[in-house]
């Protein structure tokens, strides 16, 4: 069984998978790209233009990028190159898409931090090979079965959390809610970006929600004097505590 032990810190509801942002202006690519990526059971985003994905990127961090070199707007390569300049972007898996096919053009995309390099016409099923590969090395956590920090074991198979060998019962919310915490442990979320990634993007709630959840976790998962895995960080957030299971 594929498992990860949670420790410190290491980035949608549909069972917590993994998120994807396509930038193609090409719309009956893009829509290949959508369908088969759906198919294989990741959440899609697309924008057309290189300047629309700028926007998007600053909004919220998908798990893995398609980028076209051509874009209207931005170019994909000078993307590239401002996602390896952020810290908050500088491993995310990028695969660059592009018609240029020659060994300096390859060199130049790669250069710029492209993880991998695509030549168009493509095989879909490679492609779909690649991306799985990118997310296995960058993300383990986000493939793994399980996840365990202390005595807190989450199961993502049998959708189960036990602490201390108890069955802990959590509804679907609180169980994607501690599933998101726990894969990053140490990061602090705010309430907005909970509501992104937990509820959706379209949710239409209040981010007052997100306290009502998180204390309906709490009560669920903490017994008598046990320690409080989750950590609120007053006038932003929650945390998964990532000292929680030491000592």
């Amino acid at each position: 069984m594929n498992e990860v032990r949670v420790s410190a810190s290491r980035e949608t509801p549909n069972d917590r998978a993994p998120r994807i942002l396509v930038v193609e202006d090409e719309a009956a690519l893009a829509l290949l790209l959508a369908y088969n990526l759906e198919s294989e059971g990741f959440q899609v985003e697309h924008v057309e233009r290189g300047d629309e994905a700028e926007i998007r990127l600053s909004e919220s961090l998908p798990d893995l990028v398609i980028l076209d070199w051509m874009l209207p707007g931005v170019s994909g390569l000078e993307i590239c190159r401002r996602l390896r300049a952020r810290d908050d972007t500088r491993t995310m898996p990028v695969i660059m898409l592009t018609a240029r096919g020659d060994e300096n053009e390859r060199v130049r995309g790669l250069s710029v931090g492209a993880d991998d390099y695509v030549v168009k016409p493509f095989s879909t099923p490679e492609l779909m090979a690649r991306v799985h590969a990118l997310l296995r090395r960058a993300r383990p956590e986000r493939v793994a079965t399980r996840l365990v920090a202390g005595d807190i074991d989450l199961d993502r198979e049998t959708r189960r959390v036990k602490r201390a060998g108890r069955e802990i019962h959590l509804g679907p919310t609180e169980f994607r809610l501690l599933e998101y915490l726990m894969e990053k442990p140490g990061r602090v979320f705010s309430r907005a970006q909970l509501l992104d990634s937990v509820w959706g993007l379209s949710a239409e709630i209040d981010e007052r929600t997100v306290d009502v959840h998180v204390g309906r976790l709490r009560k669920a998962i903490i017994r008598g004097r046990e320690k409080d895995p989750i950590r609120t960080v007053r006038g932003t957030g929650y945390s998964f505590d990532e000292t929680f299971g030491r000592g």
